[in-house]
Formats: structure tokens, C-alpha cells, sequence
């Protein structure tokens, strides 16, 4: 448990890292698209929780450690898809590490021009999760309708708040709406499946989502209150996927002990170690 508790900022990932069993490639800088007949790779470029790390205002030893020498592997929560066979990426959340998260995308790619991926998808408006959009705007990037799929209430939150309605009225980015349940199929060999999760709902509402590939299919979910409190049985999610990175924001209530955790839920890492206690290998 101590192991866990240092390695894991905010995943449970349960398999391993990439989609295509491409791994040990992609750690030795050997973009996937070298990998012959796979095509479709999913790859982790985040796991910390939405204020990054070293995190504002801490006080621990652990951050201490961080501010003097930060770890440059210690990005927000992202996942990274890459689809080298119709030559697209993707990204799954738009975090504030999304300009480092998108050059690593655009790295491993083997064949993307730009750090622009063809489409990202957000969870909810949470600041971890949809704020680094703000770098496609015209004083970063300035895009050009890059593709933003979001659920229904979080497209009314882009559209009518600032800046983010911005991005939309200067067509930095073309929102592309998603339905619970719904099937979005991104391209010939990869599809995405987006469902909705309690979480503290303040102004979209919160999903998860399956992503699947032509082999392999992986279960994302960056933020829920308690897994009990969702109507479907996670362990059951789970043996459906090959792969599940899942919220492990917090190892237990001490960890957090200057705030009411109350406020700010998420599964316990202990809670969640004896409730995948008996998942097969």
C-alpha cells in the first residue's frame, strides 16, 4: 500500500499503460507508428490531480521535495490516443500541462506536423479537466475549429461563460455533442462510448468513458464521488476492458486533513484496493 500511495497520483491503472501493447516501445522514444500492424495506441500523458504537483499552497515534505525539484513527469490528468493507420490523435481532457501533453502526443504520433490533435474530449468543468483550452484561443494558438466533444450541459457552460464562449464565437474550437450512452465512432478502428458518473456537478455534468479500439478497450474515469454511489457495478466495468484508469485522487481521508473531505469526494485508494480485491489478473 505505502508503494501505491507514492506511485499513484491519481490512477488506478489497472492492465498496462498503452492500448497496443506498444509500451516498452514507446518508453524507448520509438514512435508508435513503427510498430507494424497496430494501429491504434493509447497512451497516459497525466495522472495528478487538477492543481498539478507540486500543489498550490502545500506544506508536506512531499512538496517541499517537488518545489526545489520539480518531476517533470508529474503532468494533470490526461490520456493521449493515437490512431496511426487513418493518422489522427486525440486527447482526453484539456488540462493546464496540455501545451507539454500535446507535444508528447504529437511525438509519439510519428507522423503529426502539429501539437493540434483532431478532437478532445472533456469530462467535466472541473479546473483540471477543461481549462487548458484557454491555449487555443488568439492569444496562444488561435486554432481553427478544433473539434471539442462535451455532453450537453457542458456545451451550454463553454458557450455562454467567458472566456471559453470566446473560443467558440472566433471558431478557435467547433463543439461536437455527445449523448450518454451514445456511440461516437472517431475513425474505422477506434470509437468512443461516453456515460455519465456522479461527481460534484456545479456546471456540467460529469462522464467517463470507453474507449475502443480494433483489439482492445479501455475504461476512463478521472473523477467520481464514491464508486457506490454509481448506479452501475464498477468491478463488472472493469472485466469488460482490457484496460481502466480510474480516479485514486486521494489514498484516505488523511490525506487531506486541512479540508472537509466531504466537500471534495472521491473514492478512497484503500476503499478501492479492497473493492478490486478479487479482479483477475
Amino acid at each position: 500500500m505505502r508503494y501505491l500511495q507514492q506511485f499513484m497520483l491519481f490512477f488506478f491503472a489497472i492492465g498496462v499503460t498503452f492500448l497496443s501493447f506498444a509500451q516498452q516501445a514507446v518508453e524507448q522514444g520509438i514512435p508508435p507508428a513503427n510498430s507494424g500492424e497496430i494501429s491504434v495506441f493509447l497512451i497516459v500523458l497525466g495522472t495528478a490531480q487538477d492543481a498539478g504537483s507540486p500543489h498550490i499552497a502545500c506544506e508536506k515534505e512531499c512538496c517541499a521535495t517537488l518545489f526545489k525539484n520539480q518531476d517533470a513527469s508529474r503532468k494533470v490528468v490526461s490520456l493521449g490516443v493515437i490512431d496511426s493507420k487513418a493518422k489522427k490523435t486525440f486527447l482526453f481532457e484539456a488540462t493546464p500541462d496540455i501545451a507539454v501533453q500535446l507535444r508528447r502526443l504529437r511525438t509519439h504520433s510519428g507522423f503529426q506536423n502539429t501539437d493540434i490533435p483532431n478532437g478532445i474530449f472533456l469530462t467535466h468543468a472541473h479546473i483540471g479537466h477543461y481549462t487548458g483550452l484557454m491555449y487555443l484561443g488568439k492569444e496562444a494558438t488561435n486554432t481553427k475549429q478544433v473539434p471539442v466533444y462535451t455532453m450537453p450541459k457542458m456545451m451550454g457552460f463553454l458557450e455562454t461563460n467567458g472566456p471559453w464562449g470566446q473560443l467558440v464565437s472566433n471558431q478557435n474550437i467547433a463543439l461536437k455533442p455527445l449523448q450518454n450512452k451514445n456511440e461516437t465512432q472517431l475513425t474505422p478502428d477506434l470509437k468512443v462510448i461516453p456515460f455519465t458518473v456522479p461527481h460534484r456537478d456545479e456546471y456540467s455534468e460529469t462522464v467517463g468513458y470507453k474507449i475502443i479500439g480494433p483489439n482492445k478497450s479501455a475504461l476512463f474515469i478521472p473523477d467520481i464521488d464514491k464508486w457506490e454511489k454509481w448506479e452501475t457495478d464498477i468491478v463488472s466495468e472493469i472485466a469488460k476492458v482490457d484496460y481502466a484508469f480510474l480516479d485514486a485522487t486521494f489514498y484516505d481521508g488523511e490525506e487531506i486533513n486541512n479540508r472537509d473531505i466531504s466537500e471534495i469526494p472521491h473514492p478512497f485508494v484503500i476503499e478501492s484496493l479492497v473493492l478490486f480485491e478479487n479482479l483477475s489478473p
